[in-house]
C-alpha cells in the first residue's frame, strides 16, 4: 500500500511524497529512520479523494457536541488518546469528519498533541476548542475539558436550533404567499385583464396598477430573475469581504429590535467562553484574546482586543468594559465583584445565564411579533389583489345583468 507522507527534516525542511508500506505504523518507522518527522500521513487512495468533498459536506455542531461528549467519556474510562480518537474515527457516520479523524489519528501516531493534531482542520475545530483542548493537556484536564467543551457546544447549539426552528414556520409561508403571487400575477391575472380591458369600461387605478405589474412580469420576468441572481451573488461576495462584513456587524447592531437581540447574543458568548475557559485554566489574558476571535462581530471583537491590551498593562477587565458603550453598565459592575472576591468564573457563568435567558426571551418574543405581523400584511396583500381584480369583474356583471 501507498501512503503519501508530510515530513520535516531534522533542519527544518519540508518534505512532501510518498511510501510503499504494508501499514501505516511501518511507513512512519521507515520514514523515521530517514531522519524525517511525520506531521501527516495517510493511504493514497484516501488522498485521491477529492471528489467526495463537495461545497456543501459539512460537519454539523450537533456532530462535535457528540463527539466531545464521548472523548470525556472515554478519557474518563482512562483510554489511550490514540485509542480513543480511533474508536471514535470508526464509529462516525459523518463522511467528512471521519476523515479528520483518520487525520488526526495519523497526526497522533507521528508524536503531534492533539491539539497540534486538531488545530490542522480549522473548518471543524475552532480556534477556542483547540485552546481549551491544549490548556487540558498542559493541565492535564482533557477529561474536564471535553466535558466542558460538550456543554458550551451544547449552549450553542440549542440556541441556534431554537432560533431556526422558530424562523421555518414564517419562512414556509411568506415563501408559498411568494410563489402563489408570482402565479397569480404571471397565470391568472392575464387572463382577467383581456376579459376586463374588453368590457370597454373605466379601470379603477389600482387595478392599472395590478395589470401593469402582471404585464411587466410577463414580458420582462426572466430579466428580472437573472437581475435578482446576479444581485444575490454579488451580496454574498460582498458580505464576505472585510468592508461587507464590517457594513453586516454595523447593521446588526443598529436595528431596532434585532440590534438588541445580537448584542445580548454576543454579551452571552463572550461571558461564556470566557468561563469556560477560565474554568479550563487558561490564563485572562488568553481567554480574552480567544474571546475575541470567535464573538462574530467586528465591533465586540474590538472590545474585547482593548480589554486584553488592557489587562496586559495592569488594569482589569471590568474597567476596560466600562469604557465602551456597547456593553452595558451592569456587566463591567458585576465583573468588578467577581475580580474583588476572586470569583471570576461563577461569576461570568452567572452572567451567561443570564444573557442566554435574555437571548431566549427576546427570540420568543420576535417570534411572537412575526407571526401577526405576517397574517396582517398577507391578509391586506390577498385583500387588494382580490379588491382589484372582483370590482371590475362585478362591474362587468352588473352591466350584463
Amino acid at each position: 500500500m501507498n501512503f503519501k507522507y508530510t515530513a520535516v527534516t531534522d533542519k527544518g525542511e519540508k518534505r512532501e511524497g510518498s511510501i510503499e508500506a504494508v501499514s501505516r505504523e511501518l511507513a512512519i518507522t521507515g520514514l523515521q529512520r530517514r531522519g524525517f518527522i511525520v506531521t501527516s500521513i495517510v493511504p493514497e487512495a484516501q488522498a485521491r479523494r477529492w471528489f467526495e468533498i463537495t461545497l456543501f459536506e459539512k460537519v454539523p455542531m450537533k456532530d462535535i457536541v457528540i463527539l466531545s461528549r464521548q472523548m470525556s467519556t472515554l478519557f474518563e474510562a482512562q483510554v489511550s488518546a490514540l485509542k480513543a480518537f480511533s474508536l471514535l474515527a470508526s464509529n462516525t457516520e459523518n463522511k467528512l469528519l471521519q476523515r479528520k479523524m483518520e487525520q488526526i489519528v495519523s497526526d497522533l501516531q507521528a508524536g503531534t498533541s492533539i491539539a497540534g493534531a486538531l488545530s490542522k482542520h480549522g473548518d471543524v475545530f475552532s480556534d477556542f476548542y483547540v485552546n481549551m483542548v491544549k490548556a487540558g493537556e498542559e493541565s492535564g484536564k482533557l477529561t474536564q475539558v471535553f466535558s466542558y467543551l460538550a456543554d458550551y457546544l451544547d449552549r450553542q447549539y440549542a440556541l441556534t436550533s431554537k432560533t431556526k426552528n422558530a424562523l421555518i414556520y414564517p419562512a414556509f409561508v411568506i415563501g408559498i404567499f411568494i410563489l402563489v403571487m408570482v402565479l397569480m400575477f404571471t397565470v391568472v391575472i392575464p387572463k382577467l385583464s383581456v376579459i376586463i380591458t374588453e368590457s370597454g369600461q373605466d379601470i379603477p387605478f389600482y387595478t392599472k396598477i395590478i395589470m401593469g405589474i402582471s404585464n411587466f412580469l410577463v414580458d420582462y420576468g426572466i430579466f428580472l430573475i437573472i437581475i435578482v441572481a446576479v444581485a444575490v451573488i454579488y451580496l454574498l461576495r460582498l458580505s464576505r469581504s472585510a468592508k461587507g462584513k464590517a457594513f453586516l456587524d454595523d447593521l446588526k447592531l443598529s436595528m431596532p429590535i434585532i440590534g438588541n437581540l445580537y448584542k445580548k447574543l454576543y454579551l452571552a458568548r463572550i461571558a461564556d467562553n470566557m468561563d469556560t475557559m477560565l474554568s479550563a485554566g487558561i490564563p485572562i489574558v488568553r481567554a480574552i484574546e480567544i474571546t475575541a476571535g470567535v464573538v462574530g462581530n467586528r465591533r465586540f471583537h474590538a472590545i474585547m482586543l482593548d480589554a486584553m491590551e488592557a489587562v496586559k498593562t495592569g488594569r482589569s477587565f471590568s474597567q476596560s468594559l466600562e469604557t465602551h458603550p456597547e456593553v452595558p453598565k451592569i456587566m463591567p459592575q458585576i465583573v468588578r465583584v467577581g475580580e474583588e472576591t476572586g470569583s471570576m468564573g461563577s461569576i461570568l457563568k452567572m452572567l451567561a445565564k443570564f444573557y442566554n435567558r435574555e437571548v431566549d426571551e427576546a427570540v420568543d418574543t420576535l417570534v411572537g411579533l412575526i407571526e401577526p405581523f405576517m397574517i396582517v400584511a398577507l391578509g391586506i396583500g390577498v385583500g387588494l389583489l382580490l379588491v382589484s381584480v372582483l370590482v371590475p369583474i362585478y362591474n362587468i356583471a352588473g352591466g350584463i345583468g
